[in-house]
């Protein structure tokens, strides 16, 4: 079970999650051994557990096997050289994985709501080894509502791989109108009930809907965004 994938390193936690058929791919399991969770939480002697950890302002950062199970669905979107956008990105852990994913030349943005988490964020990835593409802006941590997307100039900047770290009550479209064709929103979807929901972008833009399994996530921030409707 993957919530009995916990270790005493980074290696022997990621090879569980590989054993455990959490992890499936070399490419994912790569990025986990890559980035270091230790560098992404409070408490270090709970670094290696398969489970949430709290980091402060009533949030945690996700167990690994949810990390894990998150980047094998979005996989062929963070290929190198692809964007990836992280709603919620809190302590930096996934947006990290994800900027591993795409390479030097891709680009993965982490916005995070609760202001004071951010400047934690970057010095988390920075011990972690990402300082570089901090400098070169090809990894941005940021303060705001993602519920609003991305919109650093009036350009549109559009994402293959968009994931959500809280569950929303409907998807925000606001999200959707910057998904890439093709292209990937992952995102906890629901209220009291929630499921893990991928909404997929063809290249010819059509739009399907697939409900994968239920989880628990706090609520996203959602205040005066419409949502999708078919």
């Amino acid at each position: 079970m993957a919530w009995r994938c916990s270790g005493k390193s980074n290696t022997e936690l990621v090879s569980k999650l590989r054993s455990s058929g959490v992890i499936k791919s070399r490419v994912v399991e790569e990025a986990m051994l890559r980035v270091d969770r230790k560098h992404y939480v409070r408490d270090t002697t709970e670094a290696y557990q398969d489970s949430p950890q709290p980091i402060g302002y009533g949030v945690t950062v996700s167990a690994p096997h949810m990390h894990g199970m998150c980047l094998e669905y979005m996989k062929d979107y963070l290929k190198p050289g692809m964007k990836g956008l992280d709603c919620g990105s809190g302590s930096g852990y996934l947006s990290a994985c994800m900027k591993h994913l795409v390479g030097e030349d891709g680009l993965v943005v982490g916005i995070e709501y609760i202001k004071e988490l951010v400047p934690w964020s970057i010095s988390n990835c920075t011990k972690d080894g990402w300082g570089s593409s901090i400098s070169s802006s090809t990894l941005r941590l940021v303060h705001g509502d993602a519920s609003h997307g991305y919109h650093p100039t009036p350009s549109p900047l559009l994402f293959n791989a968009i994931h959500v770290g809280a569950a929303a009550p409907q998807i925000p479209q606001p999200l959707l109108d910057q998904l890439a064709s093709p292209g990937i929103l992952l995102l906890p979807l629901g209220t009291t009930s929630q499921s893990l929901t991928a909404v997929r972008k063809s290249e010819t833009g059509r739009v399907t809907i697939e409900h994968l399994e239920g989880v628990m996530y706090v609520p996203f921030h959602m205040k005066g965004v419409k949502g999708y409707t078919a």
